[in-house]
């Protein structure tokens, strides 16, 4: 499993406050854009395996498909 696809944080802009804030949602670009949220923050990447069906990643597929623990340099 590699770090293969690349997602970002979704805001979205709320005119109460006038500012932008976050969604709670981290997805591809294609499906902020395609549900009218904004893009922000830097890149950041994950296995494809973690995202939903619209794009978006999924804290239990997270779970079922957890990254492999990184070997220590120690012996």
């Amino acid at each position: 499993m590699t770090n293969d696809t690349v997602v970002f944080d979704a805001m979205r802009f709320d005119i109460r406050i006038g500012q932008y804030v976050w969604t709670r949602r981290v997805g591809t670009p294609e499906a902020i854009q395609r549900d009218g949220l904004f893009i922000a923050g830097l890149p950041q990447y994950c296995p494809h395996e973690w995202l939903d069906e619209k794009g978006y990643v999924d804290s239990d597929l997270a779970r079922r498909h957890p990254y492999p623990p990184m070997k220590s340099a120690r012996a």
